[in-house]
């Protein structure tokens, strides 16, 4: 089919015409979930102990930046401890800069008052984290296991020796902190292996 030499023209203006670029959504969005992340939270939820750890990927090894756990005496409130929870990520990751956490799955409790007590705990997590506008990733206990260890049903003692092997820690860290520091571990060699994690955003 020809052309004329109007519609070239008419073509050729088109093309030359400045394009308008689509702006943010947002002032200040949500990270892409393509970025490659260098520094991980890991984030253990649980009223009494929550753990946290913070982990620079590197060569030759992964170093750690954080770690902990936070706890709140058996007298506290759950508002009180929900409150120290909040405020203690909330000045890590001030300190730390990550740019991606990963969090505990949520799992099946043995009862309703310890699901909903669970729940409290991981929302003040997320709120405190999603508020320096983090990308968040969920992951279950045996998928977290299955990847450090190699056994999704590990004990708590078996995750913390890997963890302590994996980041080269002089010795194994506190229960809670080291099922944080195997979050952040195990979602690294996600994204490491797909480049994107299979995990699910929250």
């Amino acid at each position: 089919m020809g052309v004329t030499p109007k519609q070239f023209e008419q073509l050729k203006a088109r093309l030359n015409k400045p394009q308008r670029v689509a702006g943010p959504v947002m002032e200040g969005s949500y990270r892409s979930s393509t970025t490659k992340h260098q520094i991980v939270i890991g984030v253990d939820p649980s009223l009494r102990g929550t753990g946290f750890g913070v982990v620079q990927m590197a060569k030759p090894h992964p170093t750690v930046l954080a770690q902990g756990t936070i706890s709140c005496p058996a007298g506290w409130e759950r508002s009180r401890c929900l409150v120290k929870i909040s405020q203690t990520l909330r000045e890590v990751v001030a300190k730390t800069h990550p740019t991606v956490c990963a969090i505990e799955g949520l799992f099946y409790a043995q009862n309703l008052q310890t699901a909903l007590i669970m729940g409290e705990a991981r929302g003040a997590a997320l709120a405190a984290i999603a508020e320096s506008r983090l990308d968040i990733f969920e992951m279950a206990p045996r998928k977290v296991k299955q990847a450090i260890v190699g056994y999704g049903a590990a004990q708590k003692i078996a995750v913390a020796k890997m963890v302590q092997r994996m980041l080269h820690l002089p010795e194994p860290p506190d229960p809670d902190a080291a099922d944080a520091l195997a979050l952040a571990l195990a979602y690294a060699q996600e994204a490491n292996k797909f480049g994107l994690a299979t995990t699910k955003r929250v």
